[in-house]
């Protein structure tokens, strides 16, 4: 079993989801659309994306990017929405984590756009099926925010964005269940200002840093019980799932 991880940029890792994967005996693949040095310059990148079918599992992670910015990043983002529509032609399990999950509303006939106010820090989730997405808490950083796209069923929300959706053998997810403290810390001292974005918010960086090592362990054990719940409740491989 093979598990494609698509990073977008260089400081968003799998971490704690990947963990899991490799724990139930799935082959972790990663592969890496913008590189470090092209940061600043996502547009001149190109990609080309592996045949979906090639996979048990496809993840698209999370970005600094809009999934809506075609004029930024369109050379290697409008590709990744076709791609995500192959896949499910293929019948592929998505797991879409934020900006992947926006790209999967997308994908699928919805749309996604800068939301009036962003989310940053540990949330609570108002959920429909705790099963499946328990309440967390977890975090977000997102500026945007997904319409859903036709037949879509959404699973869990807050007062600001729509937080999961389900569609076929696709789950999106608008929160970051991979987040460790060494992911935050890089988010923070990345070309991407993280730092200053959550100051403009607010908040203390340092003691957002200090609560997501506090925190990790939880955090463990929930991102680990939602790809569990992801593989037997939506990608109809629970036969992989093991304690």
């Amino acid at each position: 079993m093979r598990v494609l991880f698509m990073q977008h940029d260089a400081f968003s890792p799998p971490r704690l989801v990947s963990e899991r994967f490799e724990e139930l005996g799935f082959e972790v693949v990663e592969g890496l659309i913008v590189e470090a040095a092209h940061y600043n310059t996502p547009g001149v990148v190109t990609y080309d994306f592996p045949d979906p079918s090639e996979f048990d599992v496809i993840v698209p992670m999370g970005s600094p990017w809009g999934a809506w910015d075609d004029a930024t990043i369109g050379s290697w983002l409008l590709p990744e929405v076709d791609w995500l529509h192959a896949a499910d032609a293929a019948g592929v399990p998505v797991l879409g984590i934020c900006f992947g999950g926006q790209l999967l509303a997308r994908a699928h006939g919805g749309s996604v756009g800068p939301a009036p106010d962003c989310e940053i820090g540990w949330t609570s989730v108002w959920s429909d099926n705790e099963s499946l997405i328990p309440p967390g808490p977890w975090f977000s950083f997102h500026y945007d925010r997904w319409e859903l796209p036709p037949g879509a069923t959404e699973i869990a929300r807050t007062s600001r964005a729509s937080q999961a959706f389900t569609l076929r053998k696709n789950l999106a997810l608008q929160f970051h269940p991979e987040l460790t403290g060494d992911m935050l810390e890089g988010w923070l001292n990345s070309p991407g200002e993280g730092r200053d974005l959550i100051i403009a918010d607010g908040q203390d960086p340092d003691i957002l840093l200090a609560y997501a090592r506090a925190e990790q362990p939880k955090a463990r054990v929930r991102a680990h019980s939602l790809v569990d719940s992801f593989l037997t409740q939506v990608a109809g491989l629970g036969h992989l799932v093991r304690s």
